[in-house]
C-alpha cells in the first residue's frame, strides 16, 4: 500500500458491475475516495456538480447511452486539466490515439492489474497542471523535491521551470543516467500551455534505426514487410501536444535529417507515403552524452544539434549536490511508505547516504530507500552502501588537459599514420565489439541473456551485432575445467 492520500476523490467511470467493483476496491486501498458512475451521463452530471473536487477520472469508452470519446471532450470542456485515464478492453492503435487527441492523459487496457493502475495513477497526479487539484497535496509535489534544494545549480533549474515551460522553444536536457531527465520534460510540459494535450517519449537507444522511423513519422499500407495496415506516428499523435526524444544522442544520423526537417517545417511524410502531415508539436530531447564530441565524431550532426539546443538545461549528478541527498531520502520514504508504516533513516544509515557516490543518481537512491521500506533494516542498507562504496573505487573526471599531459610525459610522442576521427571511430567500435562478445561468451551465445548483461534492448543488441558484423565472429568458450575449448558462432546457437 502507498501513501495515504487523505481522502482525495477519484471519479470511476465503468458499467461493468466486476471491473467497477475491483477500481473502487484498488482506490480505496491507496487511501482515496471513490465516487461510482455507471454510464457517460452519470459521469457528466458528477463533474457539473457543485462539490465536484475529483482529482482524476478513470473512464471507460464503451458505455450506456453515450460514447466514451464523446464524454472526454466533454469533460475537456468542462476540466481542461483534469487527469483523463482511459480504462478500456477496446484498445486498438485507433482507439488510443484518438483517445489521445481528445485530451486522455493515459490509456490502460483491461484487465487492469493494480500495480499499473498505482504506477499510472500517480504519474498523471504527479504530472498535472498546477491549476487542478492534485498538485496540492505535499506528497504528489514530485518537482518540489526533485528539482529543488540549496544546491545553487538545482534552485536555479527550479527557478527556469515556468519560463522554460512557457515558452515554445526546443529545450535540450543533459545529465548522467537516473538524474531525472524525463521528470524535468514533464514539468515543463506541465507549465506549458500545452498542458492540456498530450506528452509522449521515445527512446531513442531502446529501438533500432528502422523502428525509431517508424515509431516517430508512422508508416502507410505496404510500405515494408509486415505492414499490413496504416500506422500513425507518435509525432502526429502527439499533434498539439509535446513529443520527448529521450537519449537523442544515440540516434541514427540518418534519421536526424528527417527530425531537423520537422523541426524546421513542422511537417513530414509518413514510411512510404506522399502526403505531407502538418504538425503543431513542441519538441524537447533528453541525452546522458556529450553531443559536442559526438559531433566531432561525426555521429551527430550540428545543424540539428543547435536547432535543439535553443534552451540548455543540464542537471548535476546527485553525488556533486550533496547537501540534497539527505531531504531527499526523506521525501522518497514518505512518498513510498504505507499509510502507518514506521521506517526511519538512522544516524548510521544518514552517514553512508552521504558517503555513497550514487552512479546511479536520483533513481540509484529511489530504489535503496524502497528498499529500506521493505526490509525496514536500516543498518543492513547502511552495510550494503558501505560494501558497495568499497568495491568500487572513486573515479575522477578527467575535466582539463594537464592530467593527460603528465601522463604521456614519459612516453614519446607519436604522430598518428591515420586521421584522428577514424582512429577514434575504430577504438569505439573494437570497445563496442569487445563488450558484445565477451556478454555472448559469458552466457554461451545467449542473446537475449547477453542483452541484460549488457543493459540494452533485446532488439538494439542483434542491431549492433549486425551492424559491427558481431553475428560472424568467432568466440572459444570453455566447456568445463579440464576440457578443451568448443568454437561457436552467434548462428550456431537456436
Amino acid at each position: 500500500m502507498q501513501q495515504q492520500r487523505n481522502g482525495q476523490k477519484i471519479l470511476v467511470g465503468e458499467d461493468e458491475l466486476e471491473v467497477r467493483a475491483f477500481l473502487e476496491m484498488a482506490l480505496k486501498c491507496l487511501g482515496y475516495s471513490v465516487e461510482l458512475a455507471q454510464d457517460g451521463e452519470e459521469v457528466l452530471s458528477h463533474l457539473r456538480s457543485a462539490e465536484s473536487d475529483f482529482v482524476a477520472v478513470l473512464l471507460d469508452l464503451v458505455m450506456p447511452h453515450r460514447d466514451g470519446m464523446e464524454v472526454l471532450r466533454e469533460i475537456r470542456q468542462i476540466a481542461p486539466n483534469l487527469p483523463v485515464i482511459i480504462v478500456s478492453g477496446a484498445a486498438s492503435t485507433v482507439n488510443v490515439v484518438t483517445a489521445m487527441q481528445c485530451g486522455a492523459t493515459d490509456f490502460l487496457c483491461k484487465p487492469v492489474g493494480h500495480d499499473d493502475l498505482l504506477q499510472r495513477l500517480r504519474k498523471a497526479l504527479d504530472n498535472a497542471p498546477s491549476s487542478d487539484p492534485a498538485p496540492s497535496s505535499p506528497a504528489l509535489s514530485t518537482k518540489a523535491r526533485v528539482f529543488s534544494g540549496t544546491n545553487p545549480r538545482m534552485q536555479e533549474i527550479q527557478s527556469l521551470i515556468g519560463h522554460v515551460g512557457w515558452s515554445e522553444a526546443p529545450v535540450l536536457i543533459q545529465g548522467e543516467t537516473g538524474t531525472g531527465k524525463e521528470m524535468l520534460a514533464r514539468e515543463l510540459h506541465a507549465n506549458s500551455p500545452r498542458a492540456g494535450r498530450v506528452f509522449l517519449k521515445l527512446n531513442c537507444a531502446a529501438l533500432p534505426a528502422e523502428l525509431v522511423e517508424s515509431e516517430l513519422f508512422g508508416y502507410e499500407r505496404g510500405a515494408f514487410t509486415g505492414a499490413f495496415q496504416k500506422k500513425i506516428g507518435m509525432f502526429e499523435a502527439a499533434n498539439g501536444g509535446t513529443v520527448l526524444l529521450d537519449e537523442i544522442g544515440d540516434m541514427d544520423i540518418r534519421l536526424q535529417a528527417k527530425l531537423l526537417q520537422v523541426l524546421q517545417d513542422r511537417e513530414f511524410q509518413r514510411v512510404g507515403g506522399r502526403d505531407v502531415i502538418k504538425v503543431d508539436i513542441r519538441v524537447m530531447a533528453a541525452t546522458h552524452r556529450d553531443l559536442e564530441n559526438a559531433i566531432v565524431d561525426g555521429t551527430f550532426r550540428e545543424d540539428l544539434y543547435y536547432r535543439l539546443n535553443v534552451i540548455n538545461l543540464e542537471l548535476p549528478p546527485l553525488r556533486e549536490r550533496k547537501e540534497d541527498i539527505l531531504p531527499l531520502a526523506e521525501y522518497l520514504l514518505r512518498k513510498h511508505s504505507a499509510a502507518g508504516t514506521r521506517v526511519v533513516i538512522t544516524a548510521e544509515l544518514k552517514q553512508a547516504l552521504m558517503a555513497y557516490q550514487w552512479w546511479g543518481n536520483v533513481r540509484e537512491l529511489e530504489n535503496v530507500i524502497r528498499r529500506l521500506i521493505v526490509l525496514r533494516d536500516p543498518k543492513m542498507i547502511a552495510r550494503e552502501l558501505n560494501s558497495k562504496a568499497a568495491r568500487r573505487p572513486h573515479v575522477k573526471v578527467n575535466t582539463g588537459s594537464a592530467p593527460a599531459v603528465e601522463a604521456t610525459r614519459s612516453k614519446p610522442v607519436e604522430v598518428p599514420t591515420t586521421p584522428i576521427l577514424e582512429q577514434v571511430t575504430q577504438a569505439k567500435q573494437q570497445a563496442e565489439t569487445e563488450a558484445i562478445l565477451a556478454a555472448l561468451a559469458s552466457t554461451r551465445w545467449n542473446r537475449k541473456q547477453a542483452a541484460v548483461l549488457l543493459k540494452i534492448d533485446y532488439k538494439a543488441l542483434l542491431y549492433k551485432m549486425k551492424k559491427l558484423g558481431v553475428e560472424d565472429k568467432v568466440v572459444s568458450v570453455p566447456i568445463s575445467s579440464g576440457e578443451s575449448e568448443r568454437v561457436m558462432t552467434a548462428s550456431s546457437v537456436a
